[in-house]
């Protein structure tokens, strides 16, 4: 089949600009992330995706690392967003809105499959991205502890173990059932039951039980 040149005729397509390009090396990551482990990409593979020179890849990146460094700061921004906006929004109920909360955070990582499993292997050789992946997990568990505490506060929740060292179990609970069910790494839930039972599980141990919708 002969191939179509989708620019116009007797015309040279745009060169593109520095933030073209660079974008241009996140999307070709992300794409290649989803077929292949980060250890099966290289430099060349990146630069060619993108449509630029090796020593041109090297003007915007040290190394793959640090793509992968980058795509990580936008999905956290983006993780940060959607969950920082299902806590704000109010809810009917406890079940209602940490049923947002938990949905928020299950969609967007699986909107980035190739890049979630990506990161979780990494963080053991790469120093940068584990203390990034730390910070953002603490961040998310601090907004977990302060929700868990208000809910303390109105009486709907009762006492119970401190409210951090919960929202630190519940936060490692998601992350680990998550990768799970992405990479199929050992005993797994199915992607269409991972938001239901999560949420039972965040309930039973926040309320003591499974509030009604």
């Amino acid at each position: 089949m002969a191939t179509v040149d989708p620019s116009p005729r007797g015309r040279r397509p745009a060169r593109a600009t520095g933030d073209d390009r660079e974008t241009a090396i996140l999307a070709t990551a992300e794409r290649l992330l989803a077929e292949k482990p980060l250890t099966a990409i290289s430099v060349d593979d990146l630069a060619r995706g993108a449509g630029i020179s090796r020593p041109t890849f090297y003007f915007y990146f040290a190394s793959k690392d640090a793509v992968l460094l980058a795509l990580l700061d936008r999905v956290v921004a983006e993780a940060d967003a959607v969950t920082r906006e299902a806590f704000a929004q109010p809810a009917a109920g406890p079940r209602e809105g940490w049923r947002r909360a938990i949905t928020a955070y299950f969609e967007t990582f699986r909107a980035h499959r190739g890049l979630t499993l990506a990161w979780a292997q990494a963080r053991s050789s790469n120093a940068e991205i584990r203390d990034l992946w730390a910070g953002v997990v603490e961040a998310w568990v601090q907004r977990c502890a302060q929700a868990i505490e208000a809910e303390r506060a109105r009486g709907a929740a009762p006492d119970g173990p401190a409210a951090r060292d919960l929202a630190v179990v519940l936060t490692s609970t998601n992350e680990r059932v998550l990768y799970a069910t992405f990479s199929a790494d050992g005993p797994a839930l199915p992607e269409d039951g991972v938001v239901d039972v999560l949420l039972e599980v965040w309930l039973r141990a926040i309320y003591g039980t499974s509030p009604a919708a």
